[in-house]
């Protein structure tokens, strides 16, 4: 298993940051990491996503790891790991770019939801399945895939917060990808870093509780 994924499983939490603005974006991943949060998405859907990521992976010596997340296709993979990306994550299942993640090393989490689809990405050689989206179906939901499948490991995205949080961990989650409910861009654009540090606080004391219930 790979050092980067080693730590997105460790922590439980990869924090999904999507914003309209390139602004404020490397202040983010810094408040993230200060949290505990040590996994950090940037969606491709962000203005001047791969200058974020070039310069989140710059100045990360070890305190976090930076992804892409919405890499839809092969050549996005390969942007997103050329800018310092070391993982990827999708909505959807691409086999060419889950290929390139690993030829070039990297951790990949394609989306997936039905029983195929997941079966078919992990199959593919995915690193984790991004079950999305994940609130619509619950933790009822993921539990029900890992019956049978005990060995896949599922990362619910889409609706994930402090309330559902600890019942996706119980459920099997290997880890849980937060967005708006961690970080937002209204919180972003008010450049509130320490309410940032603070919810990514909660969302690992959250996992970590939820994980030593058992």
């Amino acid at each position: 298993m790979s050092a980067v994924l080693e730590t997105i499983l460790e922590t439980g939490i990869v924090a999904i940051v999507r914003s309209d603005s390139a602004s404020g974006l490397i202040e983010t991943v810094r408040a993230l990491s200060a949290g505990g949060v040590r996994a950090v998405e940037v969606t491709m859907t962000t203005p001047r996503a791969l200058e974020a990521i070039a310069a989140a992976a710059g100045e990360a010596d070890g305190r976090y790891i930076i992804g892409a997340g919405s890499v839809l296709d092969a050549a996005a993979a390969d942007a997103a790991i050329d800018a310092g990306a070391e993982f990827l994550v999708a909505p959807n299942v691409c086999v060419e770019a889950i290929e390139l993640a690993k030829a070039r090393g990297k951790v990949i989490c394609p989306g997936a939801l039905t029983p195929t689809e997941i079966a078919a990405a992990w199959k593919a050689r995915a690193d984790a399945v991004k079950v999305f989206p994940a609130s619509h179906f619950g933790a009822a939901y993921l539990e029900a895939i890992l019956a049978p499948m005990p060995h896949l490991r599922l990362m619910p995205v889409g609706g994930v917060n402090l309330e559902n949080a600890a019942a996706f961990i119980r459920a099997g989650a290997c880890a849980l990808g937060v967005g708006g409910s961690l970080v937002n861009t209204q919180t972003i654009a008010r450049g509130d870093w320490p309410a940032i540090s603070d919810a990514a606080a909660r969302y690992v004391q959250t996992v970590a509780a939820a994980r030593a219930e058992g």
